[in-house]
């Protein structure tokens, strides 16, 4: 009885929501887990016919077999979506999973660098090089602006407006924000486009991508993440550190150094206040030399 609305939810998935084959899979999935259960417990009630009580009792099943936290939130999720699908579609005219609560996920803080430990870093690479002189310039733009590791490698040279300190980004879902960039990546880059980049021969689909490798094609974001992990084992950094690690160290860095939280959102591109907070989970000794320094009663 199932399968009829599964295959509308599919078509659904598919025609309205333009989702990718994968996600579809993922959705349907979930859906099939709830089938599962309600054979498991001899249930044979159509969508319309389970009620928030049924949904909760699934939750806990899932659980009971060991899902984790975050695989329980993804399958809640799943199954708020086909239900919304039912809704839309006028097949049911109650929704039972609205007030589906999700466990909730522990956001674990990301590694960060510390200043010093960037400054390591950087201070690894072999300028004598052509790719020594873009790789500073990469490293010093990505922890001046925070980006992701597709935004840099997509950054183009129309893109920059150096002149008066900042980068034009193409973020997430094609949506733009200009960033400032400091001082010290200005000229790495402009070092970078005079020393390296206008000696190359450059493929026509990347004339206005800004970092390119020798054979004059874009970098992937692979290649990205070997360069960094290279240059930490040079520097002796044993933190297991990727792309991704510069912009947390951004984050971290400007709300330690007192950045109003909105301001942090907007620089790093986030849709939501809620996934920048997670910067505001600083770790114990900063907080306990901010008190020492600053509160009456841990001063001695």
């Amino acid at each position: 009885m199932w399968e009829a609305y599964k295959k509308g939810y599919k078509a659904y998935l598919q025609l309205e929501k333009s989702l990718s084959d994968h996600s579809v899979e993922g959705y349907l999935h979930d859906v099939t887990k709830l089938t599962q259960y309600l054979q498991v417990v001899n249930q044979e009630k159509n969508p319309a016919a389970l009620t928030l009580k049924d949904l909760q009792a699934f939750v806990k099943w899932i659980g009971e077999l060991g899902m984790g936290a975050t695989t329980q939130a993804r399958i809640i999720s799943g199954i708020r979506s086909f239900y919304k699908y039912l809704l839309t579609e006028q097949l049911i005219t109650i929704d039972p999973s609205t007030l589906l609560e999700a466990p909730k996920t522990r956001r674990k803080l990301p590694d960060t660098l510390s200043f010093e430990e960037i400054e390591q870093l950087i201070g690894a690479i072999d300028l004598s090089s052509p790719e020594g002189t873009r790789n500073k310039a990469i490293l010093e733009t990505m922890y001046s602006c925070g980006l992701r590791v597709s935004e840099l490698v997509g950054l183009k040279i129309s893109c920059l407006y150096l002149d008066i300190g900042f980068i034009r980004v193409i973020g997430k879902g094609d949506k733009e924000r200009l960033v400032p960039i400091g001082s010290d990546a200005i000229k790495c880059i402009k070092i970078y486009k005079d020393r390296v980049r206008s000696h190359q021969s450059v493929s026509e689909k990347n004339q206005d991508i800004l970092f390119l490798n020798r054979r004059g094609n874009a970098l992937s974001r692979v290649m990205i993440f070997y360069i960094i992990k290279s240059l930490a084992t040079t520097a002796g950094i044993t933190k297991v550190i990727s792309p991704h690690t510069f912009r947390h160290s951004f984050a971290t860095h400007l709300v330690e150094g007192g950045a109003d939280l909105r301001a942090v959102q907007e620089m790093l591109g986030h849709e939501s206040i809620t996934t920048t907070e997670i910067y505001t989970h600083l770790n114990r000794d900063f907080l306990r030399d901010t008190l020492q320094q600053f509160h009456p009663a841990f001063k001695k």
